[in-house]
């Protein structure tokens, strides 16, 4: 491009002078410059500020001029901006940038939500602290959306805010820019899938930083990447037509995304000694994480966290892309999921599992609207039942019933699960009691995760960044402290933690307890029977209850 060449021959130029020539080397930049008030760094940031992409992600680490990325295009390049942060109080540090980049206050309304005109341009910078907030963005164009340190955010959030950047002017560039260290906890696993090409190291086929690969996202709310430019089925993700102008049902138009890192030796501003001390002098997986843009390295597990990460990730690991030989479908379990009145809230995904002994199939993920009634749900099921598989239904939140009832009138057996109810369960080990049946089943997965058991785990679970966050974030409750009963965080909070129901991790566990409770006979009483009747009933009968 002219204007780079010209950029980097006065780099040159610059530093090959002495100081007895700054008047000069100051006199030609603003000739050859003009009244520009910002340009990008050279290297990382002016690939980013000039890349085609229809959805950016920039940094990746600390330091590497994200935020002035997304202020210097909200100045030069842009005539309706949204700047996002989490929080409002967070904000300030964002608007005193633009301040000082633009030269003076005129203009600028610090009133909430913020808002600075000059010239023909407009930025406002805006909030979303709880999920829903972001809906009051709903509805006014930007041409530019820019969400500082985008971890932060529920990809719920992301996704909404995403669906309202556009512009009346059809001369004017739109496009979506998202500057972030990686996330510090699961809750912002979603970045990782949006940009699973640059950043999931099991992608089948992973991208160059910079290049644009396209996306469209399917009816389950999933990304579907395709092969380019062009319209595709939202329900197959097939190709339709390369005329993106045409309107035509059940067909998106592939948008172009790219990440491009950026670390603190990137930025020639801020790449310090001071800084650079600071940035070494974290903890570790705020280092690995800040400073060298470790995706995965830097996570700690909660102090609450229930199944540890690297138990989950070596079951992941160990996961084939077929069943063992001779395996059959041993049990299928369904959570099960209502509809929102109002379209633009959560609607959790109608999930199934599929496990043949210890391998788990990969999750199969509907959305909530393609299955409406219960006879749908129970469709899909016996659909993806095999072997007589067990069924086992999720029946929290009055859902199930339904599917339960259709099942039965047609001869087929499922079994009820509801995770409040109480459980006689135990653990293997301190034989310490559940408070409830959602914590006794999820503490047993734990139990057969542990690799210290002897002969190690065998469970084969199916690589998916949004079933590791699901189950990463189980936590005990903090406000229980009674050692001797275990007790789960109420799923409320959770929901609330990942801006969505764990509808990935619950069927997988589910199915895990229905294999184990309905092939073990201590199990079986253990789980329905009070103490008195349930030795009785074992002395008395000497064969397995049907």
């Amino acid at each position: 491009m002219q204007f780079l060449d010209k950029i980097d021959d006065l780099l040159e130029y610059v530093n090959k002078m002495d100081s007895s020539t700054e008047e000069e080397t100051v006199s030609i930049l603003k000739k050859e410059l003009g009244d520009l008030k910002w340009i990008p760094n050279p290297g990382r940031q002016t690939d980013a500020y000039y890349s085609l992409a229809d959805v950016l992600f920039y940094g990746g680490a600390g330091g590497g001029g994200k935020s002035d990325l997304g202020e210097g295009l909200a100045i030069t390049a842009h005539k309706r901006s949204l700047i996002m942060r989490r929080k409002y109080a967070d904000l300030a540090f964002l608007t005193d940038r633009t301040i000082q980049i633009v030269g003076s206050k005129k203009g600028f309304s610090g009133t909430t939500p913020p808002r600075f005109k000059f010239d023909d341009r407009l930025i406002e910078y805006g909030a979303a602290q709880f999920i829903g907030d972001e809906l009051s963005w709903m509805g006014r164009p930007h041409d530019l959306l820019y969400v500082d340190e985008a971890a932060h955010f529920a990809k719920q959030q992301i996704r909404n805010l995403m669906g309202w950047v556009r512009s009346a002017d059809p001369n004017q560039r739109v496009r979506v820019v998202l500057g972030s260290n990686p996330p510090l906890s699961d809750e912002g696993a979603w970045l990782v899938v949006m940009f699973a090409p640059w950043l999931d190291p099991t992608f089948a086929n992973i991208a160059e930083p910079g290049e644009l690969r396209w996306c469209i996202v399917n009816n389950d709310d999933e990304d579907i990447w395709v092969d380019g430019p062009g319209m595709y089925s939202t329900l197959t993700g097939e190709f339709v037509t390369h005329d993106t102008d045409v309107k035509i049902e059940g067909v998106s138009s592939a948008m172009s995304r790219t990440f491009i890192p950026a670390k603190l030796a990137d930025n020639p501003f801020q790449d310090t000694k001071e800084y650079r001390a600071q940035q070494d002098g974290l903890p570790k997986r705020m280092r690995d994480a800040v400073r060298d843009g470790n995706f995965f390295a830097h996570r700690k597990d909660h102090n609450l966290q229930v199944i540890p990460t690297k138990w989950i990730q070596a079951a992941m690991d160990r996961w084939t892309k077929e069943p063992p030989e001779n395996s059959k479908m041993t049990t299928i379990a369904a959570d099960l999921t209502g509809m929102a009145e109002d379209e633009t809230k959560t609607r959790d995904n109608f999930v199934i599992a599929k496990l043949y002994n210890y391998w788990y199939d990969k999750l199969v993920v509907i959305e909530a609207k393609d299955v409406p009634f219960g006879k749908d749900k129970a469709g899909k099921i016996t659909s993806h039942r095999r072997d007589s598989a067990k069924i086992i239904l999720d029946m929290g939140g009055g859902y199930g019933d339904s599917t339960y009832e259709h099942l039965k009138n047609n001869n087929i057996k499922a079994i009820k699960y509801k995770g409040t109810t109480k459980s006689l369960a135990k653990s293997k080990e301190s034989r310490l009691k559940f408070f409830n049946k959602r914590t006794a089943i999820y503490y047993q997965f734990k139990e057969d995760l542990d690799p210290s058991q002897e002969g190690g785990s065998n469970i084969m679970l199916p690589p998916s960044n949004l079933l590791r966050a699901d189950l990463c974030s189980i936590r005990f409750d903090k406000n229980h402290v009674d050692a001797k009963v275990l007790k789960l965080e109420p799923k409320e909070i959770l929901a609330k933690r990942l801006g969505r129901s764990s509808d990935y991790g619950d069927p997988v566990v589910m199915a895990n307890h229905a294999q184990k409770t309905h092939s073990s006979r201590t199990q079986f009483f253990s789980e329905r029977m009070p103490k008195v009747i349930r030795s009785r009933r074992m002395q008395r009968h000497s064969k397995w209850p049907a």
